[in-house]
């Protein structure tokens, strides 16, 4: 299993987990500040699912909305990854590309977001979030990218996030062969942006891409990814890359954005509180064994080290070492 959170055996009732909310924020209206740690064991304990049904019973018993009372109670990296956790996935994600899509800068920090989505999530929750998008924002995910993103980039994020990708282990040898030949000759010629590469990446199962990756390094010497950035360090290099990591081990990608946000000085909190939240109900205790591979140290620790306050709390909860 690769989810990190802690649900209990025995989990109260959505009306119950609703109510203890609702406490948790009277406080506040009674001049006794809010009970934060509250708000961190009931949400920080229960599954996309449960939170859910939890947001349901708080709208029909005060007729409020749990994400607004969250905003108004709370502040800081706090908030924003408990509201992050407390949105329907499909919703935290198109919020988290629309925030990408509408900042003044478009760096690979924040559109590697974007591949993750579309290349380290099931085809059905792509399809949701692009679903999930319209609704919220009035206009396709697609039309949201010709409109902000440069026109290199825009081919493949725009490739990638109309895919719906073949979901079973499925792997033609032959076909990987004859597209590694493909994908050397783009990386060859230094046409990344052409129409093959693109569709392979974009288009075939991820276990025919593995095997394709695989044949690529035995019959060229090099991975493909190194010969990717082998092919300069502009933008679309990089979203290639994280598109061709994104595929083969979502885990090495996620530890290695953890890694970055935490390194040095200062903390990336926007990329930490991203992945801590997206990958919780995924595939987090996989990440967190790349992270020692990589640091050797846990992530945890790294976690622990550069957090405080209840923000540390939330995200140590949803690492599964709150106790």
């Amino acid at each position: 299993m690769g989810c990190s959170i802690l649900v209990p055996d025995i989990v109260p009732s959505p009306i119950r987990d609703a109510e203890t909310l609702r406490k948790s924020f009277k406080g506040h209206f009674l001049g006794l500040g809010t009970d934060e740690k509250a708000i961190v064991s009931v949400l920080g304990h229960r599954n996309a699912s449960q939170r859910k049904k939890i947001k349901e019973a708080y709208q029909q018993l005060y007729d409020k909305s749990l994400i607004d009372d969250l905003h108004s109670e709370l502040s800081g990296d706090f908030r924003k990854a408990v509201i992050l956790w407390t949105y329907d996935p499909p919703e935290r994600d198109a919020r988290l590309v629309n925030e990408v899509l509408n900042s003044w800068m478009h760096d690979i920090t924040r559109l590697q977001v974007m591949v993750e989505i579309a290349c380290a999530s099931t085809p059905d929750h792509l399809i949701a979030v692009r679903q999930a998008y319209c609704a919220l924002f009035g206009c396709s995910l697609e039309e949201d990218i010709i409109a902000h993103a440069s026109i290199p980039v825009q081919k493949v994020l725009i490739s990638l996030v109309s895919s719906y990708r073949y979901n079973k282990q499925l792997v033609d040898h032959s076909i990987a062969n004859l597209e590694a030949s493909k994908l050397r000759e783009a990386t060859r010629t230094k046409q990344l942006d052409c129409d093959e590469l693109v569709l392979i990446l974009s288009t075939r199962n991820i276990h025919q891409l593995k095997a394709t990756f695989e044949c690529y390094k035995q019959n060229y010497g090099f991975s493909i990814d190194q010969d990717i950035m082998n092919c300069g360090e502009g933008l679309l290099e990089s979203i290639l890359k994280v598109v061709i990591r994104c595929i083969d081990s979502p885990e090495k990608h996620f530890a290695e954005v953890i890694k970055g946000s935490t390194d040095g000085l200062g903390t990336d909190e926007d990329s930490l509180t991203r992945t801590i939240v997206t990958r919780a109900e995924i595939d987090m205790m996989k990440v967190k064994e790349e992270y020692v591979k990589m640091k050797n140290t846990t992530l945890e620790y790294a976690v622990a080290d550069d957090t405080s306050g209840y923000y540390k709390e939330f995200l140590m909860t949803l690492l599964g070492a709150s106790e």
